[in-house]
């Protein structure tokens, strides 16, 4: 079955179950109030009848000609009289043995407590040929049972009104069931668009179109799906653009290392097939290996840091973390360094008090800080790299700064992704070949809990600030 059909049999049988009690509980509301009416206005006779018909002075004789006044009087709503003595024996309109009152009421007759009752005129408590609404009445002279009123009307003067008022309800029930219907196709109706927009969405999504919105007011539980669907959608869109972009630069990357390895192994292949055949003088041999060496050099690297990403992303490094001097290390780099510094006419100014503890793996923050300065040297000719190193509040704060080329924000904002390079023109460098260094930098300084922020702007220079965090504070964070 549709849900469209389940939904209005829903609403349909809500609607309908709320008719139907309503309708009943109005219908027996209806008839007690009917009754109870009925039986006050008898009440009302009865105490009539008590005060006129039993004259002061004369409690024990009943005036006969009152109550025939009255009868004829009432006649037209087929109001009748019957009166009982005090053995329970009916004296008027006759007297009539076989008709009394049931025991069961002429008990609480006795104590002078009111019976309203629904006799059958079969029942013989009231001299009747039809089914009446009855109130007894019970007179007392000196604390003395004299005699029962008994005042009746036939019930179908009531059931009329009811009949009526019955066919009205039924006339009002079947408009309603239409409208239940009606009503029920219109709220399904509108619910089963509701979710046609989800799943024709949904339709597109598949396909591939991750544009889709749908707009919702937010009230309810499929607006919140919608809600939950539009970020979904979202997140894809921007997974789907994250993963253009990263299949971009990885074709890109391919591409560079593809001409990065060629070139070296050609200049290998080259010397070695001089060397094999003796094409290379013997003053020149040395040299040639130097060359081979330093080409397989740039191979290794370029092997090795696409490797170092993939472990680091993927949690397969284990941090070996302790307490050292910060500044050894940075004067250690600052040698290795020099040399090329030097041939880019930069210089490296190290600025730091003899010794700054840092608490980090020692061969992982020579690696960031070796890449970093080696990426300021980069985009730096004739200017100076300036590192510096100072304890923070449970943290080592270190900044290497350059007068170099500087970024773009847009350049700034894509740094840390892999194969991204800022300055393209500079991927044939023998320093940075992959686009790699910088990526595998933040991976690392976030596996130490740290920070890594930079600022920069064209032709300014560039500043990294990385902060690591002390051993309490690293231990709290894993």
């Amino acid at each position: 079955m549709k849900l469209i059909y389940q939904w209005m049999l829903a609403f349909f049988g809500v609607i309908m179950t709320t008719i139907v009690i309503v309708g009943i509980a109005f219908t027996q509301y209806s008839t007690k109030t009917a009754y109870n009416n009925t039986w006050d206005q008898l009440e009302g006779y009865a105490s009539v009848i008590e005060r006129e018909a039993f004259k002061q002075g004369s409690q024990a004789t009943l005036s006969k000609q009152f109550i025939d006044d009255s009868q004829a009087i009432l006649s037209q709503q087929r109001v009748s009289f019957n009166f009982f003595n005090a053995q329970n024996e009916m004296v008027y309109p006759a007297p009539n043995s076989n008709v009394s009152v049931k025991k069961k009421y002429w008990k609480y007759l006795k104590k002078g407590q009111v019976q309203r009752l629904s006799v059958s005129k079969d029942s013989r408590q009231f001299n009747n040929d039809q089914d009446q609404l009855v109130v007894f009445k019970p007179v007392f002279y000196n604390d003395k049972l004299i005699y029962v009123i008994g005042v009746g009307s036939s019930i179908k003067n009531v059931k009329s009104g009811l009949v009526t008022m019955r066919k009205n309800l039924l006339i009002a029930f079947l408009l309603s069931t239409i409208g239940g219907i009606l009503l029920s196709y219109v709220l399904a109706r509108y619910q089963i668009y509701r979710i046609s927009r989800l799943r024709n969405a949904t339709h597109l999504v598949a396909e591939g179109d991750f544009d889709v919105h749908i707009d919702n007011p937010g009230k309810d539980e499929l607006d919140d799906l919608a809600t939950d669907f539009n970020e979904m959608v979202h997140s894809l869109n921007e997974s789907e653009a994250e993963i253009k972009r990263q299949e971009d630069r990885r074709r890109q990357f391919m591409a560079d290392a593809a001409h990065e390895m060629r070139t070296p192994l050609t200049t290998v292949k080259g010397l070695l097939e001089g060397l094999a055949y003796d094409a290379i003088p013997e003053e020149m041999r040395e040299k040639s290996i130097s060359l081979m060496q330093n080409e397989t050099n740039r191979l290794i690297r370029l092997v090795n840091e696409n490797l170092d990403y993939e472990k680091i992303r993927t949690n397969q490094i284990k941090l070996n973390q302790q307490t050292f001097n910060a500044v050894e290390a940075l004067q250690n780099i600052q040698e290795q360094l020099q040399k090329k510094a030097a041939d880019a006419g930069d210089t490296i100014v190290l600025e730091a008090q003899e010794e700054v503890a840092i608490y980090a793996d020692y061969d992982r923050f020579v690696q960031v800080m070796f890449n970093i300065m080696q990426n300021a040297i980069q985009f730096t000719n004739d200017g100076q790299i300036t590192v510096t190193a100072e304890a923070g509040f449970h943290e080592t704060i270190l900044t290497v700064s350059d007068t170099g080329i500087g970024m773009t924000s847009e350049q700034v904002k894509n740094i840390w992704e892999r194969y991204y390079k800022a300055d393209p023109s500079r991927k044939n460098t023998k320093y940075g070949e992959s686009g790699l260094g910088l990526a595998i930098v933040h991976q690392l300084v976030q596996l130490h809990h740290g920070t890594i922020e930079v600022q920069s702007e064209p032709d300014q220079g560039t500043t990294f600030t990385l902060t690591f965090p002390d051993e309490t504070v690293t231990t709290d964070a894993n």
